[in-house]
């Protein structure tokens, strides 16, 4: 099943990253799709990341891996593939900077994003681009993502967001979990020329930023089979709360301003409120219960009306220690 949702009529056009150039790109001529692969000492992972790409049902891709100054075995892994890949070389600069690097070398129509530690099923692109192809509407779309443990424990899943609204809003409103994982995402690479690259300067959820940049130039659509697959480690970026909440806020304060002017007010306060809840309960649920408390007041005197008994209920729960 796939799910959509239209730009929002009246949202202002993201603002280009500086230091992108996206003018110098290649034309697009070649292969339909390119495959960018940020990869940092993946030594351990880029080839279950690598072998997923290959195998894929629909072959009319490139693969560019872009080696992010890793120190380890990397780059002597990658010389194994031979041409069937491209190794683009970089001093490390982090993964927006390496994904910035594979769409400026992308000459495909689309670009896709794989993780070196994240893997694809085979129908992937194949469904992926059947999507973007008969809707020329689209901007981007996702797939439903598998997420399991090192051991190879299922979670659940990450799904496509759902509600009300523009899809720009429905981002907002959901906490920025609309897209899934940044590893389900494909995009038209023109796309980028419009809203630049991905933003060098946050240290997580530049993806979330990305997408919310791009739901302002058209229609998304979320492809809801499992078709991504993440593996959940302790010790990845997105296992940090205390950066991944600044970097939540950032992104929110940020972007405040794609919003239609009449969503800049309470639906945006409603939806901050709604985010700084989410972060209130991983607090809690990690032991820092005052943190979590604090960010619920917060939340509490920007959306009194639109999140007062979510928000008030969890303080209360808070308080006496119950289980969340």
């Amino acid at each position: 099943m796939t799910q959509s949702v239209g730009a929002p009529s009246g949202a202002k056009s993201a603002m280009a990253i500086p230091g992108f150039a996206p003018e110098g790109a290649p034309t697009g001529t070649g292969a339909l799709v390119s495959v960018v692969v940020p990869a940092y000492n993946a030594d351990w992972c880029v080839v279950r990341a690598v072998d997923s790409v290959l195998k894929q049902s629909f072959q009319d891709f490139e693969l560019i891996v872009v080696n992010d100054g890793s120190t380890d075995r990397t780059a002597e892994v990658l010389a194994g593939y031979g041409e069937r890949l491209r190794v683009v070389d970089q001093p490390n600069g982090g993964l927006s900077s390496a994904r910035n690097a594979g769409i400026a070398a992308a000459g495909g129509r689309y670009v896709a994003f794989l993780d070196a530690d994240d893997w694809w099923l085979p129908e992937k692109l194949a469904r992926q681009v059947a999507c973007m192809e008969a809707r020329p509407e689209l901007v981007f779309c996702s797939t439903t993502t598998l997420v399991r443990t090192p051991a190879g424990e299922p979670l659940p899943d990450w799904r496509c967001g759902a509600g009300a609204g523009t899809h720009l809003e429905r981002i907002f409103g959901a906490n920025a979990h609309v897209a899934g994982s940044g590893s389900a995402v494909l995009a038209r690479r023109d796309a980028f020329a419009r809203v630049g690259g991905f933003d060098e300067g946050l240290r997580s959820l530049e993806d979330i930023d990305m997408w919310m940049r791009l739901a302002t130039l058209g229609d998304y659509a979320c492809i809801d089979e499992p078709l991504t697959a993440i593996e959940k480690r302790g010790d990845s970026m997105s296992g940090n709360l205390e950066v991944m909440r600044a970097a939540a806020i950032t992104v929110m304060k940020k972007n405040r301003h794609l919003l239609p002017s009449d969503r800049q007010g309470g639906f945006w306060r409603a939806a901050y409120a709604g985010m700084l809840a989410d972060y209130a309960k991983w607090a809690y649920r990690r032991g820092q219960r005052v943190r979590a408390m604090l960010d619920l007041a917060r939340g509490l005197l920007l959306a009194p009306v639109a999140r007062g008994r979510l928000l008030a209920g969890l303080l209360l729960a808070m308080a006496m220690g119950r289980k969340l």
